[in-house]
């Protein structure tokens, strides 16, 4: 897998570097040896408690991208999820402990726990205060005897910056920091493992797999299921952290994205786990956010932490660290009333077997059959929606069937115009709208049924600025309403197919999303409206429209 990086060798060192440069001179890093990455406050303040943490690199923006007053002093990054030496974690104490002395935070790794604990002993030897905190948050493996330190480990960081920045002293922060590790739980879910920079991206799950209580540097999970819904997921990982909340009644819910789940996922997600049960005992929310992600894993975790006065007062005071998401309460969202003159007209409901019965209904089901088709052509071409927007606009007008005008064709139309408008975003919707609304007006002025769809063929010219020959639905759409005039409904068929496999033969678009590709991404890939269009009309030629 191709990724942005100069070497790999560098890729930590060059990171840190691209950190700085937009830090705005917040930030700092010591310099002297490469291989000590540490990066810390710009301004620090010695006679306040200082905070360090850190581990490997891959889980950005932690740790480094949390340092800033009230969270962390410095964080010592070690390479892409390899804790750093003891060096360097010393070159971290020293650089930022002044006489209040220093707290390491640490995640409940061998290698962290490791190089951070023979570091703090030789800070200690050489005369400083330095108390460590171990955080171990995850559930995923109720009988571990040494649970990892994975996402909650953001809420000790927030604990014990606060109580640094607040000038109290070195027990005090780190009983705070302790009480917060000791609460926090945490459970990950992914349906994808990490790739590390400069190696090529191994696959462990098939499609339709997910991994529930995998680590955060792509170590198996403990259980691999077959990924629900959303709303299902959120109540099974919920339901595990609940177990280990001993009944806690008010809570901070940290929702983590580790690393390239989409924000519409993470909000859906969000969603759903604060509709559950312990979602009702949520006090505070922070995120959905990439926070302590594993590189690029489509996957997110849970953390949740019991609230007490102190601990909701920590996680509400703001910090001027743009990584940090902030936490809100959570409050019933506000809704309000759709505002007047959005309405369109009313429309009285009349049955006609043809119109309804035949001709509607099987051009309805016949886009919402291509839909998968429609989909594939367009995922070549465009954004792989196209099938979905037809059988959008079809499940609209075939639910309302009984509703609509049928014996009144101007009518119809204008309720079509207004259905498909209301029920299909993007061009598509506004496309067909017009083309409906056009064909409407000319039916009340008296024109027969190919003269009024033809002039929903110019309206639709007209605004959208294509034309036939394109490569857009209009190579299908325009031929097909020609040879509508003829009173052949074959015919018309014919002319939309082979309009359509005509725009698999363009070299060049004129309009469409289409038009931003190269002629090698066209060819031989028939246009997606063009080929919805001719399933409309194969559909429309199909149906027994005698009476």
């Amino acid at each position: 897998m191709a990724h942005f990086i100069d070497a790999r060798a560098t890729l930590v060192n060059d990171a840190i570097d691209g950190l700085l440069a937009a830090g705005g001179g917040r930030l700092a890093r010591l310099d002297g040896d490469p291989s000590i990455r540490v990066v810390l406050r710009a301004e620090l303040d010695p006679g306040k408690v200082a905070v360090v943490s850190g581990g490997g690199s891959g889980h950005e923006p932690a740790h480094a991208g949390f340092v800033g007053p009230g969270l962390l002093s410095a964080a010592v990054c070690g390479d892409v999820f390899a804790s750093p030496s003891v060096d360097a974690v010393l070159a971290g104490i020293l650089a930022v402990t002044g006489p209040a002395g220093c707290l390491l935070v640490i995640k409940n790794y061998a290698g962290d726990r490791l190089n951070f604990g023979l570091a703090a002993e030789r800070a200690r030897a050489l005369g400083h205060k330095v108390k460590t905190v171990i955080v171990s948050d995850d559930i995923a493996l109720p009988d571990a005897k040494q649970p990892r330190g994975v996402a909650g480990t953001l809420f000790v960081h927030k604990v014990a910056g606060h109580a640094a920045e607040a000038g109290q002293p070195l027990e005090a922060v780190a009983a705070r920091a302790r009480r917060a590790a000791a609460a926090a739980k945490s459970l990950g879910i992914a349906v994808s493992t990490c790739t590390i920079p400069g190696s090529p991206r191994s696959e462990r799950l098939a499609e339709g797999q997910a991994e529930l209580g995998l680590g955060i540097h792509g170590e198996p999970g403990v259980e691999r299921i077959t990924l629900p819904k959303a709303s299902d997921l959120a109540r099974m990982m919920s339901e595990r952290l609940s177990a280990a909340l001993a009944g806690a009644n008010r809570l901070a819910l940290l929702v983590n994205n580790l690393g390239s789940a989409s924000a519409l996922e993470m909000q859906v997600l969000t969603r759903a786990v604060l509709a559950t049960e312990l979602g009702s005992r949520v006090r505070l929310l922070l995120g959905p956010a990439p926070l302590m992600t594993a590189l690029d894993m489509h996957g997110a975790s849970l953390s949740v932490l019991p609230l007490d006065d102190e601990l909701e007062a920590a996680l509400l005071a703001p910090v001027a660290v743009p990584a940090w998401p902030g936490a809100v309460r959570v409050a019933a969202p506000v809704l309000r009333l759709v505002p007047d003159g959005l309405a369109g007209e009313a429309f009285a409901p009349s049955h006609d077997p043809v119109t309804a019965g035949r001709i509607a209904a099987a051009v309805a089901e016949a886009l919402i059959a291509a839909e998968a088709a429609l989909n594939a052509l367009d995922a070549k071409v465009g954004d792989g929606d196209a099938g979905t927007t037809f059988a959008g606009a079809a499940r609209a007008v075939k639910a309302d069937l009984d509703r609509l005008p049928q014996a009144d064709p101007a009518a119809l139309c204008r309720a079509l115009a207004e259905r498909i408008g209301r029920a299909v975003g993007g061009s598509s919707g506004v496309l067909g709208s017009i083309f409906f609304a056009a064909a409407a007006s000319a039916l009340s002025d008296g024109a027969a049924w190919p003269d009024a769809l033809a002039e929903g063929v110019a309206r639709v010219q007209g605004y959208g600025g294509a034309d036939r020959g394109d490569r857009t639905l209009l190579d299908a759409l325009i031929p097909a309403v020609e040879a509508l005039k003829t009173g052949d409904l074959q015919a018309a068929a014919e002319a939309a197919r082979e309009g359509a496999a005509a725009t698999a033969r363009m070299e060049r678009a004129g309009a469409g999303r289409s038009s931003y590709l190269a002629a090698g991404d066209l060819a031989g890939v028939q246009d997606p409206g063009a080929a919805g269009v001719a399933a409309a009309f194969a559909a429309l030629a199909g149906a027994d429209t005698t009476h």
